[in-house]
């Protein structure tokens, strides 16, 4: 046999294999790079793999150990934890309940709303829903709900935090997508690509992310237009409305300021996803601080109305203090920055303390270090699976595949959606964003494909795949905290209009590329 040929049928029977063994159950990063080596050595006896190869590994991970970027991930994963186990979020759903809870499907629009607020902090799928399964769902099975709107809604919400940025998927991909456009336009003969950052995937992903909530909410209201007994409004609060406009105050404004900060700081230019990341997790201690001790909240707003305080000194003024002359200006501005790192400090000392007491900081350290190296551990055994599947071959056949298809660019885009998207019912998305997007993304945006429009039609497709019956994780998760009354079969007829709402939005992505391409170009 031809050995191209011989190469190119092992390194499919390779994918084919590590699908079926992370089917299995097997740990995925060992059996990414454990497959991989197997078939290395296969490949070796029939002379048809250089092992030589596999000595690129050393400067691969040496460029992960570098990469400022992939920083962001455990702060960002500190920051959703912190912020899910101090009960914030039981906060503000409560509180949100309580605000639209007098109309009806206002409780199904509050947990929307609050599934895009935990979706823009923690990003963590599983624990966003198993978080609002916990405490919205026996909520609305009180208040009346059909249990089927009840489990879609909060699904759905719970899978928001894949595309609303900051996202640790958008910073996972934009990281991904960022080599294989730099590949795609070497290839094309442009050696001087423009860049493609995270920073533009975020801004590209967040109209798209909030069409998605924007859509979800006017289901809620079709449905309880339709059908009032399915989302039936809350008795009249008994009450002084002024104690729940102060508690709605208290609860709504600080996580949402703490988001509008990170995110902002990102967009507008003054940090960059990784320092936003370490802005995060700082303002999550201090929310989480004051949480625990609403009654002595004092020191921890003064520390974050300087925490605050900090990003236009930053951006506005220049704070380098080693310059032969310092104009005015900025050597005010840098008193004033030194004043309120100095109150930030206590202010944050205040809050480790209390959270430290209340037993929840060795928590949110253990699941920190626990998500963050799954991601990590993953992505190293990702790289000797791309490498051994590029020396097989494989990225040849994959290439004549994409660009042979029917429709060009789109068709080969087609085909690219539709194996993610079925992917999704089996793989976590860390294994499809390591796995395939460094094998497709050359491939696809040597077609033309906008990287930025691509990253986020992957994001929305890999959201779908979390909802889609019968192997949804998301349906799984929710599975898990539900009581018994409610029924596998009640979670898997409540998403499908969801399901359908997520493929509406690909295909207006799809037909739209200003959705995601439109907010970078002018931010940029």
């Amino acid at each position: 046999m031809d050995p191209v040929l011989l190469g190119e049928i092992l390194s499919l029977v390779m994918f084919a294999t590590a699908c079926g063994v992370l089917l299995l159950g097997y740990p995925v990063a060992f059996t990414l790079a454990g497959t991989a080596l197997a078939f290395a050595f296969l490949g070796l006896g029939f002379g048809i793999f250089d092992l030589r190869l596999l000595g690129g590994l050393a400067s691969r991970y040496f460029g992960i150990m570098v990469n400022e970027l992939l920083v962001a991930v455990p702060l960002f994963v500190f920051m959703g934890v912190m912020l899910e186990r101090s009960k914030i979020a039981e906060q503000l759903l409560e509180t949100m309940g309580l605000m639209f809870g007098r109309l009806r499907g206002g409780l199904g629009i509050s947990v929307v709303f609050v599934g895009m607020l935990l979706a823009a902090s923690t990003g963590i799928v599983g624990a966003t829903v198993v978080t609002m399964g916990l405490l919205s769902l026996p909520a609305m099975l009180k208040a009346g709900y059909d249990p089927k709107i009840a489990c879609g809604t909060i699904c759905a919400s719970g899978t928001l935090g894949q595309i609303i940025p900051p996202s640790i998927v958008l910073v996972l991909l934009g990281d991904i997508l960022q080599g294989a456009n730099t590949q795609a336009q070497l290839a094309l003969g442009n050696f001087a690509p423009d860049p493609v950052s995270v920073i533009d995937l975020f801004a590209g992903a967040f109209l798209p992310g909030i069409m998605l909530v924007c859509l979800y909410m006017g289901w809620v209201i079709f449905t309880a237009i339709r059908k009032p007994e399915a989302c039936p409004a809350l008795p009249p609060l008994e009450g002084d409305p002024g104690e729940l406009r102060g508690r709605i105050l208290r609860v709504l404004v600080p996580p949402a300021s703490l988001i509008v900060l990170v995110l902002g700081s990102i967009l507008i230019g003054a940090a960059t996803p990784t320092e936003a990341a370490a802005i995060g997790s700082v303002g999550a201690i201090l929310l989480a601080g004051r949480a625990i001790d609403e009654r002595h909240g004092g020191p921890v707003y003064v520390a974050g109305i300087c925490l605050v305080a900090l990003v236009p000194l930053v951006s506005l003024f220049d704070l380098r203090m080693q310059r032969e002359v310092v104009p005015l200006d900025d050597l005010l501005a840098a008193i004033l920055a030194g004043i309120c790192i100095i109150i930030l400090l206590i202010g944050v000392f205040i809050s480790l303390r209390r959270v430290h007491r209340a037993g929840i900081l060795t928590e949110v350290m253990q699941a920190t270090v626990k998500i963050s190296s799954m991601v990590f551990i993953i992505l190293l055994g990702a790289s000797v699976f791309s490498l051994v599947f590029r020396g097989l071959g494989g990225e040849k056949i994959v290439t004549d595949l994409l660009e042979n298809m029917p429709g060009g660019a789109f068709g080969a885009m087609l085909v690219v959606m539709a194996l993610m998207f079925v992917m999704g019912f089996f793989l976590d998305f860390i294994e499809i964003v390591f796995v395939v997007v460094p094998i497709v993304g050359p491939i696809l945006l040597a077609m033309g494909l906008d990287p930025i429009w691509l990253g986020v039609m992957i994001a929305v497709n890999l959201q779908t795949s979390f909802l889609t019956p019968p192997f949804g994780f998301a349906l799984f998760y929710l599975r898990g905290v539900a009581p018994p009354s409610v029924t596998t079969m009640d979670i898997y007829q409540g998403i499908l209009p969801f399901v359908a709402i997520q493929i509406l939005g690909l295909v207006l992505i799809a037909a739209f590329p200003a959705l995601a391409t439109w907010l970078p170009s002018v931010l940029f």
